[in-house]
């Protein structure tokens, strides 16, 4: 019987959509605010009622949870609509980058129950990683029905430092970036070690897909996994020592998950 608000039924907020009527939760119970009615007709067909502004919905539906899911730079104009539910009844839960929840406390008013979260694109395949953090006004109940939301595209974790955020936004929020530009950086390493540019992009992508999935399966941490297919004085050896080499990929990531986290807390700013 949970009542849910979607504001913003873009790519993330489609995918969690979908995820939560494949989970059971009843569309008669969820209204998604989308003014673009071609990127929810598919919606529609499942039974969800689409409503062009919040102005729409009618003063008798109290959700229980409403989604923040439009761009950030669009929040200054969707979130004051949203404000008659800000009196404590309603759980205002975002996955807006560098939205803090002080922002949104500033927009909602001191009684409302903000849940900040952070989720990444793998959400799209329901492999997504978000990290949350909530405000005193979100009881244990409530936590659980956000995680229960966000866990439909994917791993949850909390955290209790909002502060966190900012790393987490460069190591999970940019990371999927980060492994696309491997994939690429290993296609044209291919190519320059002669292989045709169509084979290379081929074992690129198939490696690193096939190399996620069996870290998502095995138990054995990534440097065990590593280990295991690294045959002393062959040749995975040999390139492990210029990729772990003291200029080496550590202090590559190192310095560029510093530079988001640092862009991060400014846009915060």
């Amino acid at each position: 019987m949970t009542k849910l608000v979607l504001a913003g039924c873009g790519k993330m907020g489609g995918a969690l959509l979908a995820g939560w009527l494949d989970r059971g939760i009843e569309a008669s119970n969820v209204i998604a605010v989308e003014p673009n009615a071609d990127a929810v007709a598919w919606a529609v067909a499942r039974g969800v009622t689409v409503m062009a502004s919040p102005d729409e919905i009618p003063e008798t539906f109290v959700p229980d949870v409403v989604m923040l899911a439009v761009k950030p730079q669009m929040m200054d104009a969707v979130v004051p609509a949203y404000t008659r539910f800000a009196k404590g009844a309603s759980v205002f839960l975002s996955i807006a980058a560098g939205k803090t929840i002080a922002y949104f406390e500033n927009l909602l008013g001191d009684a409302a129950p903000i849940v900040r979260s952070m989720p990444n694109t793998p959400a799209a395949v329901r492999r997504g990683m978000t990290v949350a953090c909530a405000n005193g006004l979100v009881g244990e109940a409530a936590k659980t029905l956000c995680r229960d939301l966000l866990e439909a595209v994917g791993d949850v974790a909390w955290v209790d430092d909002e502060a966190l955020l900012d790393p987490v936004t460069a190591v999970s929020g940019s990371g999927p970036a980060y492994v696309f530009l491997l994939a690429e950086s290993l296609a044209q390493a291919g190519i320059d070690a002669g292989l045709p540019a169509d084979l290379a992009a081929r074992l690129a992508r198939g490696t690193v897909a096939g190399a996620g999935e069996l870290l998502h399966q095995a138990d054995e941490s990534p440097a065990t996994l590593r280990q295991n297919v690294t045959s002393p004085g062959g040749t995975t050896a040999e390139a492990l020592a210029v990729l772990m080499g003291s200029d080496g990929w550590q202090a590559v990531i190192t310095k560029a998950v510093a530079a988001a986290c640092k862009r991060s807390r400014e846009l915060a700013r």
